[in-house]
């Protein structure tokens, strides 16, 4: 089969830069294994966090700070800012509706009742303009009876600890009695099923307004709306205060949602998913990708024009650690680690830890590298690359996004 792009991996960045490149008639397939790291996304998109141990306000701006090999350094400040704002617009084509902007970043609040910075918040989340500082001075934390992936006791003392009263009540509710009876049915995706018919929304939103006393906003966790927004809207309108939903635990309704409308709208827009599949063996010749082949399509090569490796890092196995090497698996691309394994880490579990800002190393227009020389018709996209720390910088998506788009508007 024959396309003018193969894309490997169907998480974030595949699938942007897979709908990018199918936006304009492009005929691009995705290889994608299954589950990717989208579902553990609770509701919000960070471009650039933190620089340096300190919060960032502006992400543009702080570009500035960053070392050369950051894959935004390569793109540019002015690049990045254009290239978010196409990653906004994306969104809302596929009908994800977010608050916020590349130039100021808000804070989400996190199941745990603190805050992180955000550069785009799904609408309805509930979000904060100041990190140590919420917009109520008294809430209504909803618990459901029975849910298991809602920490409320930490979230409830967190929330407290930036000056906020918190009442817990909990509501039980006759359309999640057989749920309950199963531990592992009161997960987040299961309750969201549950709430997509009218009757239980409206059982939540009576048991909601006779609980929730003299608070200013009731905040309840997010397991409404895994197709679209109408449930959540449809609570609202219900509700007779204002009403924010929380992240939960993954598998997260609000990241099961995202990735479902970016798959949906690549496939209505003629993108090939190629679900279920791993690519096994790539076919090179000089400094040029010819072929891959993959675990269940052995005798029927998938060609291209161009191929992008989007398949993340050691959580996706897109990376791999042995004892002697981190290495990229598919193709044996470069990467920046050393080969001295005691420099991968350090003391202090929590600290920044080298090894997390390993991954394959690229030129400046995202062409890997393989033993030192270009792949001149492959890209390496989102968090395979190098030179960045996602969880303590706080930019995973932001990478994923703005490179998956730098790259999608050099294929021509």
């Amino acid at each position: 089969m024959k396309f003018d792009t193969l894309i490997v991996g169907g998480g974030l960045s595949g699938l942007t830069c897979g709908i990018a490149l199918a936006k304009r008639g492009k005929r691009v397939a995705i290889v994608a294994g299954g589950q990717n790291t989208l579902h553990f996304y609770g509701g919000s998109m960070e471009l650039l966090g933190n620089v340096n141990g300190k919060d960032v306000d502006n992400p543009i701006e702080a570009i500035a700070q960053l070392n050369e090999n950051h894959p935004y350094s390569k793109i540019g400040a002015d690049s990045v800012a254009e290239l978010a704002k196409k990653a906004k617009a994306l969104l809302a084509d596929v009908g994800i509706q977010t608050i916020g902007d590349a130039t100021h970043n808000h804070y989400r609040i996190t199941p745990m009742g603190t805050t992180k910075p955000a550069w785009l918040t799904i609408d309805g989340m509930a979000t904060s303009d100041k990190a140590d500082q919420l917009p109520w001075n008294k809430v209504s934390l909803v618990y459901l009876e029975g849910f298991i992936d809602y920490p409320i006791d930490f979230a409830a003392n967190g929330i407290r600890q930036m000056g906020v009263q918190v009442e817990t009540p909990t509501i039980s509710l006759d359309c999640l009695k057989r749920a309950r009876r199963s531990a592992t049915e009161m997960r987040p995706t299961n309750l969201a099923k549950i709430f997509a018919s009218t009757s239980a929304v409206a059982q939540l939103a009576q048991a909601i307004n006779n609980s929730c006393g003299d608070a200013d906003a009731v905040l309840i966790p997010a397991v409404l709306g895994i197709d679209n927004d109408d449930v959540c809207n449809m609570l609202k309108a219900q509700v007779n205060k204002p009403l924010f939903f929380l992240a939960t635990l993954p598998p997260a309704v609000t990241g099961v949602r995202i990735n479902a409308a970016l798959r949906h709208y690549f496939q209505m827009l003629g993108g090939r998913y190629i679900l279920g599949d791993t690519a096994c063996k790539v076919v090179t010749n000089g400094d040029t990708v010819t072929e891959i082949r993959t675990t269940k399509l052995l005798d029927m090569p998938l060609q291209a024009d161009n191929y992008v490796i989007a398949t993340g890092s050691f959580m996706s196995r897109g990376l791999v650690a042995d004892f002697e090497h981190v290495y990229e698996p598919l193709i044996g691309l470069d990467t920046n680690a050393p080969d001295d394994h005691e420099k991968w880490s350090q003391y202090g579990m929590m600290g920044d830890q080298p090894y997390m800002s390993y991954g394959v190393m690229t030129d400046g227009n995202f062409h890997p590298l393989k033993d030192g020389k270009t792949l001149t018709n492959a890209f390496a996209i989102g968090q395979i690359l190098g030179g960045h720390n996602p969880v303590v910088m706080g930019d995973g998506t932001g990478v994923s996004m703005i490179t998956a788009l730098a790259v999608a508007n050099q294929i021509k």
